[in-house]
């Protein structure tokens, strides 16, 4: 531990920052990964506070594991040099999960040996200055400058920000001279009145307009794999393969209420887009009822979730329930304890609320003892609040592993008493 510690100071962490890595199991292995992949490039000590900053934010970052080594070359030789490169470098890994990695297209998604020169960032900064230079003169140092940063950016995407930051000011300096009193004085708030019409109420707006913005930024079919914090195995892309051939490449969407009270506001919200955005593309929306939790759940809701869907001008494809999946819910979660990544835990309800909650002292129990547990829990062997599965999670501060199931001596209202989940 100690020496890991020192490895990690040795980049550049402050003493407290690397205590807190190290409790962070995953992140401690991949940075100090990445470290020793640098170190064979530079020794022991070659590797600067620049280079350190640059493989603790990968490392971090960094979902894909098999594609830590590549990274941490591509750092160590010094073809990502910033933050900017290394944003580009993991977007792209993220939309590249196979094997080979293109190195061409890699360099020039990142701007791999681009050079941009303290000429070129002055001219860009001209030319960005010049088109905006009577409402400059016009508007002063109350002129928004964050405007003239943004596409002096644009047209040099991998130039510094600090050095783009450095000429702007010095450019605006020289064209409006120092600050003055009328200057310094704070820009008048303006009040704008908003009447309501059809272009605010979204009226005579195509469905896709009225659900721009995170919509728009959804993946395609099939690539899962793009977003963020999406976990790619080796049998990932066989099984997105799978599944473009299964919907025939259809977007396919769910709204999925827990039936035990009546709809708000943000359901609604929800229902417009999950419907909405199927709608919008050809889809298809599935109404999957969350009923999981037989002590809340009435057959009133059920009805009353449907007839607002329908109210709202909605018509399911299909009406599921996630009843529908307890046999193969359960033997995923036989299927989790025997990899190692779940274990039947006997802490109780108070012991696990708040913050810091300790770890489980039945969290690495043996596998067969969980599994003969886990069986016990489903034959109605243990009290309500007696035994619980839990699934391991990486542990951090404020974490702790999720209770996946738990005993509930109340009949289900679609399986009765087969199942006390």
């Amino acid at each position: 531990m100690a020496d890991t510690l020192t490895l990690f100071t040795s980049i550049g962490l402050s003493e407290q920052k690397a205590k807190e890595t190290l409790k962070n199991e995953s992140l401690s292995s991949s940075l100090k990964e990445a470290i020793t992949q640098a170190q064979r490039v530079h020794g022991a000590s070659g590797v600067d506070k620049a280079m350190g900053t640059l493989l603790y934010s990968m490392a971090s970052r960094l979902k894909d594991t098999k594609r830590l080594a590549f990274l941490s070359e591509s750092i160590a030789q010094r073809k990502i040099c910033t933050e900017l490169q290394l944003a580009a470098a993991l977007d792209f890994v993220k939309g590249h999960p196979q094997d080979p990695i293109n190195q061409k297209e890699f360099d020039e998604a990142c701007g791999v040996g681009v050079v941009i020169t303290p000429e070129q960032i002055e001219e860009a900064v001209e030319a960005v200055i010049k088109k905006h230079k009577d409402q400059l003169l016009k508007e002063r140092y109350h002129f928004n400058m964050g405007l003239l940063m943004g596409e002096a950016r644009s047209a040099l995407k991998w130039a510094d920000g600090k050095v783009i930051k450095n000429e702007v000011d010095m450019q605006v300096l020289h064209l409006l001279g120092p600050k003055t009193e009328a200057d310094l004085e704070k820009k008048p708030k303006v009040k704008v009145l908003h009447f309501w019409s059809d272009a605010v109420s979204g009226e005579g707006k195509s469905l896709m307009e009225q659900l721009r913005g995170e919509a728009l930024k959804f993946h395609k079919p099939g690539e899962n794999y793009t977003t963020e914090g999406y976990v790619v195995t080796p049998n990932t892309m066989n099984l997105l393969k799978k599944h473009l051939e299964f919907t025939g490449g259809q977007i396919r969407t769910r709204f999925p209420p827990e039936p035990n009270g009546i709809l708000h506001i943000g359901h609604a919200k929800a229902i417009n887009f999950n419907f909405g955005y199927a709608k919008a593309n050809n889809g298809i929306c599935f109404l999957r009822y969350d009923d999981t939790n037989p002590e809340k759940e009435e057959e009133k809701y059920f009805t009353a979730i449907k007839d607002m869907v329908e109210w709202l001008g909605y018509k399911p494809y299909a009406i599921t329930h996630a009843s529908d999946n307890f046999h193969q819910l359960y033997d995923l979660a036989v299927d989790l304890i025997r990899r190692g990544h779940a274990y039947v835990c006997h802490q109780k309800g108070e012991e696990l609320k708040g913050h810091n909650v300790p770890q489980s002292p039945w969290r690495d129990r043996p596998i067969e003892e969980s599994l003969v547990l886990f069986e016990r829990m489903k034959k109605g062997l243990f009290a309500e609040g007696e035994a619980t599965l839990r699934m391991k999670m990486v542990m951090e501060d404020g974490k702790m592993d999720p209770v996946a199931y738990r005993i509930k001596y109340t009949p289900h209202h679609r399986t009765g008493d087969e199942w006390y989940k």
